[in-house]
């Protein structure tokens, strides 16, 4: 058989005309030779020449240093040809004829996408949150506000005197809890009314902090737990979980406006993100981590959190969400806890495990 391919005759296209001719193939020493019907001859390294994979139907194109190519209409000959002289396919050729081959490598990519979620894009979206300057943070949040304004939100029905006074309260609660660590990012406190959270709380990235008159007015007799509620949205604050998230959900355009400079593209879908995401329960966690820690610095019981969750059981909102819970796989988002807004406080995880945290908080506890 080696002798019965020594020589192919194949079709010559010399890339500076249009015309074909024949020519007769051999690989000698290295190079590819070969001699055509006019009497030109030429001569190429192997490892200069850019052969064809192998395909089950199709001819044969091979490229030749100087633009030239020889075209083989009979693939299965061409390949006989090549393998007569000891030329195999690579093993991603070899591995893209095998169904097994394919296969693994379809299992492989499947394999890297799902890690690259679960791990690789959580992993880049905190570094990319902490690589966003302060002042980048703020215009996000500024604009995430104003169109959440539009969308929802309406002015506070409660009284300035009232609205003020919960101010200074959180304010001196703030102060008290960090004297000795760290103070936290700037925040900026605002009431609205907001018939489609009900009683509820939530922060923007830089530092915006909304609370409901609903909320207000549930714990109206309790305003330690208001001051929790609002310990735990400061959290997410902190923590840039609410940057985290947009990251996540909306990473390329996220990255554009990183490396282009131009964060438009990414600024239009803040507020469709806010409204449809929600945070995993081990942030949820975090925050109320946070929140604990911050009442009991400030001399404050972490347990004046349990009566939040309380309430808002007793009014319906917290059997719904213990409902939904029960569906979720831990880590899942709070789309359907019936807050309405992804990133207002989380049905997850369920009430009833909140309330049992904050009652048991202990400072020198690690706390599951």
């Amino acid at each position: 058989m080696e002798g019965a391919f020594s020589t192919l005759t194949s079709v010559w296209y010399d890339g500076q005309t249009p015309k074909p001719r024949t020519v007769w193939l051999r690989l000698e020493e290295g190079e590819l030779r070969f001699r055509s019907e006019d009497g030109q001859s030429r001569a190429y390294p192997v490892r200069q020449v850019r052969w064809p994979e192998r395909t089950r139907h199709g001819q044969r194109q091979v490229y030749l240093p100087d633009g030239g190519m020889i075209v083989h209409a009979d693939g299965p000959e061409w390949d006989m040809w090549r393998e007569s002289h000891g030329h195999e396919d690579s093993a991603v050729v070899q591995m893209m004829q095998s169904w097994r081959g394919a296969f693994m490598s379809a299992a492989g990519t499947v394999a890297f996408l799902v890690g690259a979620w679960l791990w690789g894009v959580p992993i880049a979206a905190s570094v990319m949150a902490d690589m966003v300057p302060a002042a980048v943070e703020e215009s996000i949040g500024d604009y995430s506000m104003k169109q959440l304004d539009k969308m929802f939100l309406d002015d506070s029905e409660l009284p300035e005197a009232q609205q003020t006074a919960l101010r200074q309260r959180f304010e001196a609660v703030v102060q008290e809890a960090y004297r000795h660590r760290d103070a936290p990012p700037e925040w900026q406190l605002s009431f609205h009314k907001a018939k489609l959270l009900g009683p509820n709380a939530f922060a923007l990235p830089g530092g915006h902090m909304v609370v409901t008159d609903e909320l207000v007015r549930l714990l109206e007799d309790e305003p330690d737990a208001i001051v929790g509620v609002l310990a735990h949205e400061l959290g997410h604050v902190e923590h840039k979980h609410g940057l985290n998230m947009l990251f996540r959900s909306s990473m390329l355009s996220a990255l554009a406006g990183l490396v282009l400079g131009d964060a438009s593209t990414f600024l239009t879908t803040i507020p469709l993100t806010l409204t449809t995401q929600g945070y995993s329960r081990d942030v949820e966690r975090e925050a109320d981590a946070h929140s604990a820690q911050m009442l009991h610095d400030a001399g404050i019981s972490p347990a004046v959190m349990a009566l939040f969750f309380e309430r808002m059981g007793s009014s319906g909102r917290g059997r719904k969400a213990d409902e939904h819970s029960g569906h979720e796989e831990d880590g899942g988002h709070d789309d359907e806890g019936g807050d309405g807004l992804g990133i207002a406080i989380s049905s997850h995880p369920g009430d009833q495990e909140r309330i049992r945290y904050f009652r048991t908080w202990r400072p020198d506890a690690v706390q599951e």
